[in-house]
């Protein structure tokens, strides 16, 4: 049976798909995946995500790896690229039998932990390297093109990512980009598929529903605590956003949960 939507701004990150089915969604395009297929996801863009396979016998499973800007960075020099390529920061294509080792022996360590400090990060450096020499390659390299445009927008998203229930000007975002303020707006935009005020929206909205979800936070500490100063304003844009205001989103998502929870195998 599907699952309930899933709402997110993921940091760049490529997940290998071992059993079920999924779907993510950007604007408006949409990919299907499953077992043998590899998502990658080159930017902190807005997805609406659900399973779409699985079941209590044969449940979704994937691998997720978040991208390592520094190991990125470091094998673009190694490899001379000096060139970033532009296009769709979500792909999906079928996963690359040395990305699928090089995977398969990383998690094979979990088994043996006392290996982990000495062979992790050699096995995570040579799974980058295969995915940036393979299918998702180019969309990969340009986060480890120094001062390319997806590396400044990065610094402005990280910027807001640790400071989002503050306000920021766009002068601050875009000094800590090393762009003007029109540029910062033009690119932010192009990679990301929103401005930055949207962006910063978004993502509250995003935590707080988290909030409410996982943690139990009543609906006014959520808004506050992501920097809203008005629950009436964050009920409206809330509801603009997830199609129900936060009361009944949260009574639908506990419903889906129970029911999942009985259903027969």
């Amino acid at each position: 049976m599907p699952s309930e939507l899933q709402y997110a701004i993921s940091r760049p990150l490529v997940a290998l798909v071992v059993q079920g089915g999924k779907r993510v969604t950007m604007s408006s395009q949409s990919f299907e995946f499953g077992a043998g297929d590899s998502l990658l996801i080159a930017a902190d863009v807005p997805t609406v995500s659900q399973i779409t396979r699985a079941s209590l016998r044969a449940p979704y499973y994937s691998l997720v790896l978040e991208l390592d800007p520094s190991i990125i960075e470091a094998l673009s020099v190694e490899m001379g690229i000096v060139r970033a390529e532009q296009g769709s920061p979500i792909r999906v294509d079928p996963t690359e039998a040395e990305v699928a080792d090089a995977a398969l022996r990383l998690i094979r360590l979990l088994d043996r932990p006392e290996s982990l400090p000495v062979l992790q990060a050699q096995l995570l450096r040579e799974l980058h390297f295969w995915l940036m020499s393979g299918r998702h390659g180019g969309a990969i390299r340009s986060l480890g093109v120094a001062e390319s445009h997806a590396q400044r927008v990065a610094r402005a998203v990280a910027l807001i990512r640790a400071n989002l229930a503050r306000p920021l000007r766009v002068e601050q975002l875009a000094a800590a980009a090393g762009m003007s303020a029109s540029s910062l707006h033009e690119h932010f935009r192009a990679i990301t598929s929103l401005t930055p005020l949207q962006f910063q929206k978004q993502l509250r909205l995003i935590e707080a529903r988290r909030m409410m979800l996982a943690d139990g936070a009543t609906i006014s500490n959520a808004a506050y605590a992501v920097g809203y100063e008005s629950v009436p304003q964050f009920t409206r844009e809330y509801g603009r956003m997830f199609g129900l205001p936060p009361a009944r989103d949260m009574k639908s998502a506990r419903t889906q949960v129970q029911s999942a929870a009985w259903r027969p195998i």
